[in-house]
């Protein structure tokens, strides 16, 4: 693949194709963000950075961020769009072409598939789904409703990463055995939170949603929330998903046989209920050939390995007193003190190493003589566009059929750690053999009226 053509090659798709299937009479499509906390405001600057895409709504259901984000568009020169606290009117507007959404986990599933019976087209946060059953039905409802619909792996439009994928597919490191991912980011303790009365102008019954009514606490709001089961998924599911999803991606593989998960709460005595250790193992046959994945995931300090290092990112977590001696500023520049983020690839001939966002390299033969390496980031926000203005679903890089199958894996992974015991799966059945337990697990209570449904 040469790298520099696909990307002139994507700019120029999202720029001169026509608005095929868009509820848009002109070529400018138009955009919602349902979240905006965080990633929201992510998904809002994207936006308004690629041509001819207008953000002309956007959803919170905390007031506070909506009033930033409207700062922030209006600091961008942007039109001041519509705004919402309940998605379900928003999605009433059928000038809306497509949403984009940065909502807790547990929100996701439900979403995408209101969004789609709305006749929207969907980039949804990974993971797309909180449970198996629902990785199930976001599928369904893409297909039924013929909508374009991407899960937010951006590592899967790295020109560099595909390169790299293509290279193991045509046989660079040998016949692949093991994929190995790594998720090692410094995260201090959450503490212990007291419940008390929900901050002015949040609707926090429409931010529970789908999930139990649980008393308010700062722990299970704002960013924390992904370490509750309820609406999270720990941080397998929060960064860990993206190099889970790459380990598969070039493993080449789909469902495992086995699954083992292993870990705990360490270091910390808090309110969190995911673990903040763990280490996975998936086992495939892969038409009658084995192969292993493996995911470590820890929450202090680590060593590099493979060469792979990452930014240190005040906002997963870290607080300024968790690295002493260090402010704020000054911990977010430094690199190597525990945030590995990554992939290992093995193979007969050699290994490669990802760093969990652009870059790859190899190393061959029993000298390990440095291979192909390459480093340069994508687009997928651009992707996304492209494929909605050619309606060519296949061009999509991370298609929510392949986004529902890396969710599957980290479903099991999260169910096998809980109930304490490895697990068969059975990928026909979409069970796990002879285990009741787990597979009551594959689905929750939800609150009504936020039900997911049956038939979709």
């Amino acid at each position: 693949m040469n790298r520099r053509h696909f990307l002139i090659g994507s700019s120029a798709a999202v720029g001169a194709l026509g608005p095929k299937g868009l509820a848009s009479a002109n070529d400018t499509i138009r955009m919602a963000v349902i979240g905006l906390r965080g990633r929201g405001g992510t998904h809002i600057r994207a936006w308004t950075r690629l041509p001819n895409v207008e953000v002309v709504a956007v959803c919170d259901v905390d007031r506070s961020f909506l009033d930033s984000r409207l700062k922030d568009l209006e600091a961008l020169g942007r039109k001041r769009p519509a705004t919402y606290t309940d998605a379900r009117k928003l999605l009433e507007d059928k000038s809306i072409d497509a949403v984009s959404i940065a909502t807790p986990n547990h929100w996701h599933t439900l979403l995408t598939i209101w969004a789609c019976q709305a006749g929207k087209d969907v980039y949804v946060e990974k993971p797309c789904c909180h449970n198996i059953f629902e990785s199930r039905q976001i599928v369904a409802a893409t297909k039924k409703y013929n909508r374009i619909v991407q899960q937010g792996n951006q590592l899967r439009s790295s020109p560099a990463l595909r390169e790299a994928i293509q290279h193991l597919r045509e046989g660079l490191i040998g016949d692949m055995y093991l994929a190995r991912g790594m998720c090692f980011q410094l995260r201090a303790s959450i503490g212990k939170a007291k419940a008390e009365p929900v901050p002015a102008g949040v609707d926090y019954d429409l931010w529970t949603g789908p999930a139990p009514n649980r008393e308010f606490t700062k722990n299970r709001f704002h960013y924390t929330w992904h370490w509750f089961w309820d609406t999270g998924n720990g941080n397998l599911g929060n960064q860990g998903i993206h190099e889970l999803d790459l380990c598969r991606w070039g493993l080449g593989v789909s469902y495992p046989t086995k699954i083992s998960a292993v870990g705990g709460k360490y270091l910390w005595d808090d309110d969190q209920e995911a673990p903040n250790t763990l280490n996975v193992s998936w086992e495939f046959d892969d038409h009658g050939k084995k192969k292993l994945m493996t995911f470590d995931v820890r929450p202090w300090y680590a060593n590099d390995e493979g060469g792979i290092v990452g930014p240190i990112n005040f906002n997963s977590g870290l607080n300024e007193d968790a690295v002493p001696g260090r402010t704020p500023a000054q911990t977010t520049t430094q690199r190597g003190l525990g945030t590995v983020v990554g992939n290992l690839f093995f193979g007969s001939k050699g290994y490669m190493t990802v760093n969990g966002y652009d870059k790859y390299r190899t190393f061959l033969g029993p000298n390990q003589e440095p291979g192909p390496h390459a480093q340069e980031e994508g687009n997928h926000w651009a992707n996304f566009i492209q494929v909605l203005r050619s309606r060519k679903e296949s061009d999509l890089n991370s298609p929510i059929a392949e986004g529902a199958i890396s969710c599957t894996l980290l479903h099991l992974a999260n169910i096998s750690y809980r109930l304490g015991r490895s697990l068969t799966f059975d990928a026909k059945t979409m069970t796990c053999v002879g285990d009741k337990e787990a597979n009551n697990m594959f689905t929750r209570d939800y609150r009504k009226p936020f039900v997911v449904p049956e038939k979709v």
